[in-house]
């Protein structure tokens, strides 16, 4: 029998990867946003369809294939999941690696916010608060800079959209990212190829260590997420809920400490404010959590939409 890593482990270890990425993207900084994320759909379909053969875990393919409308919700996940790749990519090979990290600290009130617009749910008194200091947060650091935090609200809304999608989707975590990549394949496959006879692809311009660091964006996009399916299944929302900014507060920390991006007392009074939003989020979720828990089973299953790029 194999040994299972404890829940706890699983996720902590998924979030720690997702929140050290930056150290990994930084190792491509010869190579565009663009062509990372076409290599990075590419090769984490390879490993994704590796893992799938491995585990006997095809059969959910020709309902899928059969189904348009599941189809079409897929692609457009598919799409919103670029999106958010591209432009992490982007922020991090052009120091905005904080401005990344605070788009997934808002993302979370974000997925709120979408909750009540989009899928009508009641947002509570401590929520709304919460919601309203992240979006004065925003504000302040919108003044500041003379201009809105664009990398980190466009983060923050791909991902939100994308969740909410995923949130009525037939399929997991792994099932779903291995559509999504297989749906962006063909056109990941013409563009690089397009970008290779034209000589315009800086991977074909590498050498073999490029190409390596260009080949582990497969599993690199593939095992968190599987990490975080094995955890959370396991684990209470409110316990995920908690970890989830173990990623953004690692990622901040690279961009203050590591990377030396300016981070003065202006733009500290504006995360503050989203901080103390997210605590409040954290603190309301973690006891309505505990106020439920007669109601129905402790681990309550959790979908594989963690929040992170």
């Amino acid at each position: 029998m194999r040994p299972k890593l404890h829940p706890l482990l699983a996720a902590a270890l998924a979030y720690t990867l997702w929140g050290l990425f930056p150290l990994y993207f930084r190792q491509l900084q010869g190579v565009g946003a663009l062509e990372i994320v076409l290599h990075r759909s590419v090769w984490a379909l390879v490993f994704l369809l590796m893992v799938l053969a491995a585990m006997r875990r095809f059969g959910w393919l020709a309902s899928v294939l059969g189904d348009r409308r599941q189809l079409g919700l897929f692609m457009l996940s598919a799409v919103l999941l670029s999106v958010n790749w591209l432009v992490y990519v982007w922020a991090v090979n052009h120091d905005h690696v904080i401005d990344a990290s605070l788009g997934y600290f808002i993302n979370p009130l974000v997925s709120v916010l979408l909750g009540f617009v989009v899928l009508r749910e009641r947002l509570r008194s401590l929520q709304w608060l919460a919601v309203a200091l992240a979006a004065a947060g925003v504000l302040w650091l919108t003044v500041q800079a003379g201009q809105l935090p664009w990398i980190a609200l466009t983060l923050a809304v791909s991902f939100g959209f994308y969740g909410l999608l995923r949130k009525t989707a037939t399929l997991g975590a792994l099932e779903g990212l291995a559509l999504e990549t297989m749906l962006l394949a063909p056109f990941a496959i013409a563009a690089l190829t397009w970008g290779a006879l034209r000589g315009d692809s800086a991977g074909m311009r590498g050498d073999l260590t490029t190409w390596a660091w260009l080949l582990l964006a497969g599993p690199l996009t593939a095992v968190p997420l599987l990490l975080f399916a094995s955890g959370a299944r396991r684990l209470t929302l409110a316990t995920l809920g908690l970890m989830q900014y173990i990623a953004p507060t690692l990622q901040f920390a690279l961009g203050v400490w590591l990377y030396q991006e300016p981070f003065g007392t202006a733009r500290l009074a504006g995360f503050a404010a989203i901080w103390i939003g997210l605590a409040l989020y954290t603190g309301e979720a973690a006891w309505q959590m505990r106020q439920q828990q007669g109601a129905g089973p402790r681990n309550a299953p959790v979908e594989g939409n963690s929040g992170n790029p």
